[in-house]
Formats: structure tokens, C-alpha cells, sequence
């Protein structure tokens, strides 16, 4: 049985006192007979020191609240029996985008010749060649004359930003998790804030026909894990469904799957609540993301929580401290399978987009004009790891790059605040640098790929984790990272995370690959550099997940690196003749003919510190006749990526990053090493 990823004991996972439920989930509590719906039917091996909430009972209908109005203070609340509005949310590669493709295809969204692209929701370029959801997206279908609004969210916990800001936009959340691997850590966080928030959670048990599927442990674990988030009776009380999103099935049981998702889509309109909106009360819309269009301009996407709002009406626009401006709705629009469609007025409770507004911002209020008031801003997890900017100072710049001057460089990550909000930019030691922050390195990586495929140049340093003091001591910040690795590589990999600082705190074996699980509470510190180390170690077949936990006592110095690096100490081209002796001394990263420059990385050294050499000697030019050439034979060169080439710099280097070219050096302003 999965052990929980917090701190107290597995025998204290007890359930939590019976509580009063959020006012937005007592909607959806009244319960009607009739309804199939089969809620947390966990079958199989129990874990005995937990009390199970559903023990003696094989079913909990779930339903959506028969009543039309509900007084909440002074306040006449209405329900909107038209409208759903949930967010899918899970671990990474769990099959989100996927289940998606499904829903979107059996909702007839599409034609049925048209041609779709795999995980169609990932539209962004950087998305479809990582194979990963970076942006939160919206789109909506239509089931049995019910508007269900979908929000597509990431899976990697560096872009947990993007979860925290939409969640407010919905009233219940479906928690996709892989039938064998079961919660993993991005689904504890993700979980952890739809259930402060009060949402309602449907479980979807995805990929349950591969073939070493474990249905019963998984839900057994994720029930653990609400009962560990201090859920409330109600949430608890989870609907389960089992499916497979390439194949589009889904159903209330592993025995009577239905041959397309119709079980889910029944399961939304049962389980999810509906929006409670004040239809007369005065204009309310928090914006929660800012899409840009050429012709259209700004355009604010958030859900109308009351009121009514109208094409060309005039607004105020405030902010969470007090100050309002006004401003004018031009265009109205809301989402219709899959595509934006102009509107004159939206009721509260829908999701929509908002165009006239030029310098709307996330977070900020569109309200009625006479009478409206601000919503409280969003409120998303601090940064965990920083990097500094610079602008590019190597001889071949502005040879590549469009943006090349710290003003350009200045803007750009301004323009990046605006709508990400887990990132923070700070002014550096110079005029000319910039620091700045982020949930995880692979959150700054994207911004850094973003703007090289823009034509910006510039120079970043290494990772370097935030900490904290307090009290006289100094805090640093801890993540849970989870290994899946084949059994016959898991000592290499324990070992490595050992000298990393990390304690294993679990360890049980994954369906029936011979494939282990690893739990470690690691320093931040311990993971720069280690998603590699962990893939050499393993031979490419370790899967490394990480999320942030807290914030713990300094775990004393990290070797990260035992390797030195291999420096031209001369400006030209490579030539095989230098790069033949070169190589001898560790592998090199250039080929026979690349332009270089003083101080650039060519190479990793064997041994421990940095080695200067010439690889842009040539062959000494006699006239003396040889008999016969020498061949020369060179090894590959490595190839690395920007991700690589930033998990691969210390403190005193750098990496140039151009449109064209990822290049490692020396930093000038640092003192050789000894």
C-alpha cells in the first residue's frame, strides 16, 4: 500500500471529525434514489490501519441539487441547470489531454471527416514537441442540452501556477490517475487545492487496459490520500470511474465497460454541482487569463460569478487594492466546441472572453460600473528556484538574434509577469541583469526556449534555489521525488540520491515489470543537475517526478558535479587535427569545423577542474613528404539540450542562448578555479 507524502505516521491517516460541507458543495448533496452512480466502490485488499469512510457500503449516490434557489445570507443565490464547469487535472502523463481528444470527438465536436491532431488541446509548438500541457486551456461540448466547460490543465508540477489560477473558474475538478501507477505527486498538489477550494472531485481510474492495471490499489491510495488532506465526508464520498481515453470507453465498473464515455459525461451532470450565481446582483468577473490577439488585442478570460454581461457595456475594472478605472466591453465571446463564438450578453455563472480592455491584467475585476467591487486577487505557491539573465557579452553576438540589448530583455520578461503568475522578475547587480524566479528549473527553461524562438540572444546562469531564515536559521527548500526504476538499476540510482542529500522514505514495487518505486523528502539543491545523473544511471529507463513539499533545515553541501570542463583558450575553427588530442582528455561537445571563441566550453574533462586547451591547432605545414596520411577517427560529439546544457553549468558558468545555437563558457566576472 502506498505510504502518504507528508510528514505525521501511516498509523495516524485516521478520518477526519464529520465537518460542514462548503456552501458550494451542500448543492450537490441532496440525494434523489434511482441514480447509478457507484461512488468509491473499492474492492480487493485493504490497508488495515486505515478506517475506511465507505466500509459496509457498496454504493453513495451522488446528484446534483434539485433546488433552484438558495438564500445565503442576504444574498437570493440561483443555480444554472444549464451549465457545468470542471477542470481536468493530474500527474504528468497520466492521460489528461488525451481523455480529452476523446470527449471532444464523442461530443461530435468535430466532423466526421475531419482530420484532428493528437492531443488537439495542446496547441502551443514547445507542447507538441515535449509531449507535455504547459498553458491551461478552455473549451466546452454539449450533452443532453447541458454547456459542461472544460479546462484542460498541465501535469508537471512546475507549472502549478496554471492549476491554481483556474481553479476558482469551476465547482468540481476530475482527477485523472493511471491505473498503475496510482497518485503521484503532482496529483497530491493538484488535489490539495481543488479540495480548499470545496470542489466537488470525480476519480478517473484512465488507462485501465494496460495490461498490469491495479484498479483496487490505486483507488485504495487515492482514497488515502483525501482522508490525508483532511477531505470532507462528502468529498470522500468520490465518484469513480474506470476508462481508457486513447480507446474513448469509460464506465462504473472494470466488468460492464460502455463503449464510449457516455458513464463519464453522466457522471459530470450527476456529481458535478452546479454554478450557484446571483443573477441580479451587481457585475462580477474575476479575470484569471489573457489570451492576445493582432486584430482584437488584449482578450480576458474569466467566469462571470453575477450579473449579466453585455456587448459595449461600459465597466469598471479594479484591482485588489481598492483602485478602479473604467473601461468599455467591445466584443463578447464564449466557448463553443472548441472555438470562441461571438455573443451579446453571458449570464453569470458561464465562462467567456472579454475584448476593449488594453491593459487588463489576471487578477483584476471587471465590475459593475456604479455599484461593483473587486473579487480577491488569486493567490498562487512562492518560487522555488532563481536564475539570472544577462545580456550576451561573447564575441559572436548580434550575429543570430534580433533583441539583443538589456531593454529588449527588460520588456520581454515584463511581458511574461503579465500572465504568468508563479514568476517574479527582480532587477540585479547591474544594469543589465536580471533575476529571475520560478516553481522548478523546467518552469524557466520554457520561458528561455520561448524567447530564443522569438529571436532574442542573452546569457543565463545556473539554477540556484531560494531559501529562507528565520528565527537565525537557514531554511531551505525540500521536494518529494518519486524514481520508477527497473530493479536491476535501482542500486546506482539509491546511491545517487543518497550522495544528494536525499532520504528514501518508501519503496514497493510497480505491477509486474520488475519495475521499483522510490520515494526521497530531497533538498531542491540535490535535483539540479540529477534528472541526467539518474537517466545515465539507469541506462535511460529511470522516470524522475518531483514536486515541492517544505521548507526544512540546510542539509550541508551537495556535490553536484565531480567532472571539470574542457576551455578554448583560443578564438577560430575547430579542426580534426586539435580535436583528435583533444579528445583524449573527456569528451568534447564541438566537431571538426565549428566556430569558437575564447572561454567557450568545448568539452567535459575526465578529472575533477578545468582544462584549457587549443582546439583550433593545425597541422604544422614541412616540406616534408609523409608516405601515407594519417587518418584521423573522432568520436561523436554530445549533444546536449538547453535543458541539458542548464542542468550541466556550475556557478561559473554560463549558457548563451541564440536562435540558432545553445553555447556554454566561462563566466568572465568569476575567478578561474583552482
Amino acid at each position: 500500500m502506498e505510504l502518504a507524502m507528508g510528514s505525521r505516521s501511516p498509523l495516524s491517516f485516521l478520518p477526519p471529525s464529520p465537518r460542514e460541507a462548503p456552501p458550494s458543495l451542500r448543492l450537490a448533496k441532496e440525494i434523489f434514489g434511482g441514480s447509478p452512480c457507484l461512488c468509491l466502490a473499492i474492492k480487493g485488499r485493504k490497508n488495515p490501519s486505515i478506517q475506511l469512510r465507505s466500509s459496509g457500503r457498496t454504493a453513495t449516490r451522488c446528484s446534483v441539487s434539485s433546488t433552484t434557489e438558495v438564500t445565503s445570507g442576504k444574498k437570493k443565490l440561483m443555480t444554472r441547470r444549464d451549465v457545468r464547469n470542471i477542470a481536468i487535472v493530474a500527474h504528468v502523463d497520466h492521460g489528461k489531454t488525451t481523455l480529452v481528444d476523446a470527449m471532444l470527438k464523442q461530443a461530435k465536436v468535430f466532423r466526421d471527416n475531419q482530420v484532428v491532431k493528437e492531443r488537439i488541446m495542446d496547441s502551443n509548438d514547445l507542447e507538441r514537441e515535449r509531449g507535455i500541457t504547459i498553458l491551461s486551456k478552455n473549451t466546452s461540448i454539449s450533452y443532453k442540452g447541458t454547456k459542461i466547460n472544460i479546462i484542460d490543465t498541465p501535469g508537471h508540477s512546475d507549472f502549478g501556477g496554471e492549476v491554481e489560477r483556474v481553479l476558482n473558474m469551476v465547482e468540481g475538478v476530475l482527477l485523472v490517475v493511471d491505473s498503475v501507477e496510482g497518485p503521484m505527486p503532482q496529483t497530491r498538489f493538484v488535489l490539495k487545492k481543488a479540495l480548499e477550494y470545496g470542489h466537488a472531485v470525480v476519480v478517473v481510474v484512465n488507462k485501465i487496459d494496460r495490461p498490469s492495471a491495479r484498479p483496487d490499489f490505486v483507488i485504495n491510495s487515492t482514497f488515502e490520500l483525501f482522508i490525508e488532506l483532511n477531505a470532507t465526508d462528502e468529498q470522500c464520498d468520490f465518484q469513480v470511474i474506470y476508462a481508457s481515453g486513447i480507446k474513448g470507453k469509460a464506465g462504473l465498473s472494470l466488468d460492464n465497460l460502455a463503449d464510449d464515455l457516455g458513464p463519464l459525461f453522466e457522471a459530470i451532470l450527476r456529481c458535478i454541482p452546479e454554478p450557484s450565481i446571483d443573477k441580479d446582483g451587481a457585475l462580477q468577473m474575476l479575470v484569471t487569463n489573457i489570451e492576445y490577439d493582432e486584430h482584437k488585442g488584449r482578450i480576458a478570460i474569466g467566469r462571470l460569478h453575477a450579473g449579466v454581461l453585455q456587448r459595449g457595456l461600459e465597466v469598471k475594472v479594479c484591482t485588489s487594492d481598492e483602485t478602479c478605472r473604467l473601461a468599455k466591453i467591445s466584443e463578447l465571446f464564449v466557448y463553443e466546441n472548441f472555438t470562441r463564438v461571438p455573443a451579446e450578453n453571458v449570464e453569470a455563472g458561464d465562462i467567456c472572453a472579454v475584448c476593449g480592455i488594453s491593459d487588463i491584467m489576471i487578477g483584476e475585476t471587471i465590475a459593475d460600473k456604479s455599484s461593483g467591487k473587486a473579487l480577491p486577487a488569486i493567490k498562487v505557491e512562492e518560487p522555488t528556484v532563481r536564475m539570472s539573465f544577462y545580456i550576451n557579452t561573447s564575441p559572436f553576438v548580434g550575429r543570430e538574434g534580433k533583441y539583443v540589448t538589456s531593454r529588449n530583455l527588460r520588456d520581454r520578461l515584463s511581458r511574461e509577469l503579465e500572465r504568468n503568475l508563479a514568476m517574479r522578475v527582480e532587477d540585479g547587480e547591474t544594469s543589465d541583469t536580471f533575476i529571475v524566479s520560478g516553481r522548478g528549473t523546467l518552469h524557466i527553461t520554457i520561458l528561455i526556449e520561448n524567447m530564443r524562438r522569438e529571436g532574442y540572444e542573452f546569457m543565463v546562469g545556473p539554477p540556484k534555489v531560494i531559501n529562507k531564515r528565520v528565527d537565525d536559521k537557514l531554511l531551505e527548500p525540500f521536494e518529494i521525488a518519486t524514481v520508477e526504476v527497473p530493479e536491476e538499476y535501482m542500486g546506482p540510482v539509491v546511491e545517487l540520491l543518497g550522495k544528494r542529500r536525499g532520504q528514501m522514505f518508501d519503496m514497493q514495487g510497480v505491477g509486474l515489470e520488475g519495475t521499483s518505486l522510490l520515494k526521497y523528502k530531497i533538498p531542491t539543491r540535490g535535483l539540479l543537475g540529477l534528472r541526467n545523473a539518474v537517466l545515465t544511471a539507469s541506462r535511460g529507463t529511470a522516470v524522475l517526478n518531483t514536486i515541492f513539499d517544505s521548507y526544512g533545515p540546510w542539509a550541508g553541501d551537495i556535490s553536484t558535479r565531480d567532472q571539470g570542463s574542457l576551455v578554448a583558450f583560443e578564438s577560430g575553427i575547430t579542426t580534426s587535427y586539435a580535436l583528435f588530442s583533444a579528445q583524449e582528455r573527456g569528451q568534447m561537445f564541438v566537431g571538426p569545423g565549428v566556430e569558437v571563441y575564447k572561454g567557450q566550453i568545448v568539452g567535459i574533462h575526465q578529472r575533477p577542474g578545468d582544462l584549457s586547451l587549443n582546439v583550433c591547432k593545425k597541422k604544422a605545414a614541412t616540406n616534408v613528404r609523409s608516405n601515407k596520411e594519417q587518418t584521423v577517427v573522432l568520436d561523436t560529439p554530445l549533444s546536449y539540450s538547453l535543458d541539458d546544457c542548464i542542468e550541466y553549468i556550475e556557478e561559473d558558468e554560463l549558457v548563451e542562448v541564440t536562435p540558432l545555437s545553445v553555447r556554454k563558457c566561462k563566466n568572465p566576472k568569476f575567478s578561474k578555479r583552482k
